[in-house]
């Protein structure tokens, strides 16, 4: 017997479970009727580096809508099962800071959906610039590594399926900047032989609240002196010598901070994530406040912050 699929479907369903509960039918008993859900998890972006500074990575991109790429130019994932009648968990992963008095940054925090009867869905926060001649953090994307005045540096790796690698300083760079920190679709920026830090790596397209917009961009790096370095398309903030005009990542699209030049500065901090779920039905109850709007019939829920929806 198949399973309903409508609110009066559901309505029937729990009557008749209720019935059984009471009179003891031997009716077999069916699953609950569910509602498919697309969705696009992005976590928080990781903070850029102190003293010739990394960008940060952007936070981790997963996206089940349509035919869109998923991070790291992978294919869409499958959308959700979700049982009408059943609250499921939604956690948007807050930016992570920037580094301190010649530091590495803090990673951002994962993004989830959660709850009975699927896949959890995470991304991983992005990884952390680094400051000179460290390695960056591993990520959702990884973080761009600091230059390379005494050693080759490394940016962190980024995640299958969620983003790409921070950018690589080789040995002895020129004033030793650097690199830019990954994003959801391509590389931070490397640096070989140059006065000019990596830009960060751009993030991805999704069309799921039915505009178009980029997110998950990585964060720009930084060199000492020198001037501005563009973060990523898509929230990914801009790199400095000097931290007042670097940039933080923009809240609620997952980018990297922006890596500082300063030794005594402070790294710019990850732009916070962002969860949207779409379905062709509205939503039984939230909580969290999410924004809900329509497009193509559908229902889509935004949430900037944690939360839960149930069908």
């Amino acid at each position: 017997m198949a399973s309903p699929s409508s609110t009066t479907a559901y309505g029937i369903w729990k009557l008749r479970q209720q019935r059984n509960a009471k009179m003891g039918s031997n009716w077999p008993t069916v699953a609950p009727p569910t509602v498919t859900a697309s969705y696009l998890v992005i976590a928080g972006g990781g903070g850029g580096g102190a003293s010739r500074g990394g960008g940060g990575g952007a936070g981790g991109y997963r996206n089940s809508y349509a035919s869109e790429t998923s991070g790291r130019n992978s294919s869409t994932e499958t959308p959700l099962a979700l049982n009408t009648g059943t609250a499921y968990t939604v956690t948007v992963g807050a930016g992570g800071g920037g580094g301190t008095n010649n530091g590495t940054g803090s990673n951002g925090s994962n993004s989830v959906i959660s709850g009975t009867g699927i896949t959890t869905v995470t991304s991983l926060g992005g990884g952390a610039g680094s400051s000179d001649d460290v390695d960056a953090n591993d990520g959702g994307s990884g973080g761009g590594s600091g230059g390379g005045s005494q050693g080759a540096a490394y940016g962190g790796d980024g995640t299958a399926g969620q983003g790409f690698d921070g950018g690589n300083a080789a040995t002895g760079n020129l004033n030793n900047p650097g690199t830019g920190g990954g994003g959801a679709g391509e590389n931070g920026e490397n640096i070989s032989s140059t006065y000019d830090a990596g830009t960060g790596g751009d993030g991805l397209y999704s069309q799921i609240t039915g505009s178009n917009t980029i997110r998950a961009g990585g964060g720009g790096g930084s060199a000492s002196g020198g001037g501005i370095t563009p973060g990523g398309s898509g929230g990914g903030g801009r790199g400095d010598n000097d931290q007042n005009d670097a940039h933080n990542g923009t809240a609620n699209t997952g980018g990297g901070g922006g890596g500082v030049g300063n030794a005594s500065a402070t790294g710019k901090s990850g732009g916070s994530g962002i969860v949207i779920i779409r379905m062709g039905q509205q939503a039984t109850s939230t909580t969290g406040s999410p924004t809900e709007s329509t497009s193509g019939g559908d229902y889509i829920y935004t949430f900037t912050g944690s939360g839960s929806i149930t069908p």
